[in-house]
């Protein structure tokens, strides 16, 4: 049997919890971190579809991850694969029976991380890679073995990469399992002693009272939450009064506990009375459990007892998980969204400075999320007096989502992710208002829709939220992996502040294709530039004005910017070229450091200030630029590849498993993918279609390795014997193998007119300033083969570009 307790679920030996809820959003990647308390063997099923309370997983014929922390009286962690153990590791991941410990559980395309902690990726115990992953897990079961095991605080939490590159960055400090519940209660609106809770029997905003017995004992009470929650009926206006003279206090208190709280105790003997009241106010989940536990009694003819208190709970309140306003109370979501909308029982007028009315709420769901807001209401300030509240500077669009997320516990996923702006403003208004949970659901959305288009709009609103130093680290470092891009598609960094632009420069894996890309990125951020240029343009402007005109308020800043910029590592034609610039003549700094470069160059630099300067040390994260000279040249990065990286003799890479080559058809005598990469002429060589989503699709593609990546600029194609030659296809990169970017297309192109010809092609545009791992060229139309037009008959590819 499987009980709730007040703040955990216990699951009974040889039993499994189930939750709808206990799911991975997307199946085969997610992560459930919770705590656990038990003597040994918590543990946790992973499987396809949901189980039944009595599943155990040792009779589970179906695919299924299962890890279990303290197996074997406490001694192991195990891991098991369908049934069969594939990890059995002594001495870690073990079990605290002294109280409740902390675990996570990620699950990536067969990776199985576990580790201790608040945070998944920290305190990593154990990692083990599927070799033929099961994809398809998605929901989760909290089981036993031969005792019983408490789980509470159960999160699932969807797992990317830049969801996984986020928590290993969070700082997890060692702490102490004694003050959990304090650290919860202030972090957490939905845990016990906060939340609804602290407006039970309250006076504070209160707009409707009870009138009990003889005695007229007030209770107060709030007309949205009794609404959301019954059948209860009130005016529109003014304070209502509802008469109970023939119910004690004791009733009326379990009632509205259950209603505030989603529990309640009251002795047997007043059941019926309960029941009755709540039956009066169409409570209807109260009266049902009222009425099963007489029935109970009734089946096994015993009286109630009126010294014995009995427990309630509302059905759907799920303790054991981190819960937020409404989820766990009685109170309809749909019926409190209606309230919004109507603004019914409203006693608070929402103005937005330039919109008018915005909405008509209430001062108790407004308080229940932020301190802000309720110490507007609650500490004698104008508004508690007034139904007018008028804000500033706030999107109106903004402002209605953080109501709705108020009001219904849950932020509209899609329209959020649709709309980043959108995020990015709630996120300020998030902040703003005191409302962590929605900040963290902000937080995941930006996480979702990060990419180096976004970046810099991100960065401009979170650097000034003390709140989200994490994801603007994230940002910083997504920025400076690809630098190239984020300054040479638009000006969006130029709006960077001098700390965050600053943070981007000094980090450590700041990547570029050349230190003049860092140098003009300075300037032009220096100037404030409406416009992309490089530096030679601002060393031209330079000619007619003044470098305290040009670059304004912000001429100091390049004082500390500037040496960022590695002079020394300059090749010697740049060095002398910025020598003789109006830049060397208008900012002092500039002079010294390409001074220091020049010296070096011809007088060289004691080894021990070289290894203390980091301008003259190569950045850890820099590209090889592989630049294309002439057709079948040995420049490009497949024979690269093949030297070992300019460590050996050339050996063909595909056959060194350097990389791999594969095609859309199968390999054959002709289908063989080391003779792309070959330096020998081949009289045939192709690959045949297949379809792929409806359409014929021939194509050729290429990894170049998992720990390696190409911006390329260039390409080289070598037609085989055949007369086959191509005028419509793609080249293309991607990341994964499965999202893919166009870095050229080809439409009628008749470049390719002989038997055995090269071809070459320069890549331009945004995208070659971004990397990738995989590269594939394919055919978008047919060839001039009218018998087999879609054979794609190539015998020699080759990449350039900059390498890592």
């Amino acid at each position: 049997m499987v009980e709730k307790k007040q703040k955990f679920l216990t699951v009974a030996p040889f039993e499994c919890a189930w939750r709808n809820e206990l799911r991975f959003r997307e199946a085969g990647r997610g992560c459930v971190a919770f705590e656990a308390f038990a003597h040994n063997d918590v543990t946790v099923v992973f499987r396809e579809h949901v189980g039944s309370q009595h599943y155990h997983y040792k009779t589970d014929n179906s695919p299924h991850y299962t890890v279990i922390l303290g197996s074997h009286k406490n001694k192991r962690l195990k891991i098991e694969v369908d049934g069969k153990p594939v990890v059995d590791v002594e001495g870690v991941g073990l079990c605290a029976s002294s109280g409740f410990q902390r675990y996570w559980i990620g699950i990536y395309d067969g990776l199985i991380s576990i580790g201790k902690g608040r945070y998944p990726f920290q305190n990593l115990v154990l990692q083990w890679l599927d070799s033929n992953p099961n994809c398809n897990v998605q929901y989760i079961g909290l089981s036993s073995w031969d005792k019983h095991v408490g789980y509470r605080n159960v999160s699932v939490l969807p797992l990317t990469q830049n969801h996984i590159s986020l928590w290993k960055q969070v700082d997890c400090k060692e702490y102490d399992e004694q003050d959990d519940d304090a650290e919860e209660a202030d972090e957490y609106l939905g845990d016990e002693k906060s939340g609804l809770e602290n407006f039970l029997e309250n006076w504070e905003l209160a707009d409707v009272f009870f009138i009990l017995g003889k005695e007229e004992k007030p209770v107060p009470a709030h007309k949205v939450i009794l609404a959301a929650s019954g059948g209860f009926q009130f005016s529109s206006t003014g304070e209502d009064i509802i008469q109970l003279r023939e119910f004690s206090y004791p009733v009326l208190h379990a009632f509205l506990q259950y209603v505030y709280t989603g529990k309640s105790q009251i002795p047997e003997s007043q059941l019926v009375s309960l029941r009755d009241l709540s039956l009066q106010f169409e409570v209807m989940s109260l009266v049902r459990q009222c009425e099963e536990i007489m029935e109970r009694h009734k089946t096994s003819k015993t009286l109630l007892d009126p010294g014995k208190d009995m427990e309630i709970c509302y059905p759907n309140s799920l303790s054991f998980c981190r819960a937020t306003f409404p989820c766990g109370l009685p109170i309809s979501v749909q019926r409190l969204k209606q309230l919004c909308s109507t603004g019914e029982y409203s006693d608070v007028d929402v103005y937005i400075e330039g919109y008018g009315l915005t909405a008509c709420l209430h001062k108790i769901i407004m308080s229940l999320w932020s301190i802000p807001f309720m110490k507007m209401f609650t500490n004698g300030m104008n508004e508690s007096a007034s139904r007018k509240v008028c804000l500033r500077e706030l999107s109106p669009e903004a402002f209605k989502a953080m109501v709705e997320f108020m009001y219904s516990g849950a932020l509209n996923m899609e329209e959020a992710l649709a709309n980043g702006t959108l995020a990015l403003q709630l996120l300020l208004l998030a902040d703003q208002f005191g409302i962590l949970i929605l900040q963290q659901e902000c937080c995941k959305i930006l996480l979702e829709c990060l990419s180096e288009d976004s970046v810099c709009p991100i960065l401009q609103i979170i650097s000034s939220v003390q709140s989200c130093k994490v994801i603007e680290e994230f940002c910083k470092r997504k920025f400076s992996m690809n630098f190239d891009y984020c300054t040479t598609t638009s000006v969006d960094f130029i709006l960077l502040d001098e700390a965050t632009f600053r943070g981007i420069l000094q980090h450590p894996d700041l990547t570029v294709t050349s230190e003049e890309r860092v140098l003009s990125a300075i300037l032009l951020w220096g100037m404030q530039a409406k416009d992309l240029c490089g530096w030679e343009t601002v060393d031209q402007l330079l000619e007619y004005s003044t470098s305290e005109v040009l670059f304004g308020q912000r001429l100091e800043y390049l004082s500390c910017l500037l040496p960022f910029v590695r002079f020394p590592l300059m090749p010697c034609e740049l060095l002398e070229k910025l020598e003789k610039t109006n830049l060397m003549k208008s900012i002092p700094v500039f002079a010294s450091l390409v001074k220091e470069a020049t010296d070096n160059l011809e007088f060289g630099v004691a080894s021990a200030e070289i290894n203390q300067n980091p301008r003259f040390l190569h950045r850890k994260s820099s590209y090889r630029e592989l630049q294309y000279i002439c057709d079948g040249d040995n420049n490009g990065v497949l024979y690269f590849t093949g030297t070992s990286y300019g460590e050996h003799q050339w050996v063909n890479p595909v056959l060194a498993k350097r990389i791999n080559i594969t095609a859309s058809s199968p390999i054959s005598r002709f289908t063989d993918p080391k003779v792309l990469a070959s330096r020998t002429y081949q009289g045939t060589s192709f690959t045949g279609p297949r379809i792929e989503d409806g359409k014929n699709c021939s194509w050729w593609m290429v990894d170049i390795g998992k720990d390696h990546q190409l911006m390329c600029n260039y390409y080289t194609l070598r037609q085989d014997g055949s007369r086959a030659f191509i005028r419509h296809w793609k080249l293309q990169g991607s990341l994964d193998g499965m999202t893919w970017a166009n870095l050229r297309v080809h439409q009628n192109d008749q470049m390719i007119c002989k038997p055995g010809q090269f071809a070459s092609w320069p890549v331009t545009g945004p995208n070659a300033l971004l990397p990738f791992r995989f590269f594939r060229v394919i055919l978008t139309g047919p060839t001039t083969d009218t018998s087999e037009p879609w054979k794609f008959c190539i015998c020699f590819l080759e990449l350039y570009g900059y390498f890592r």
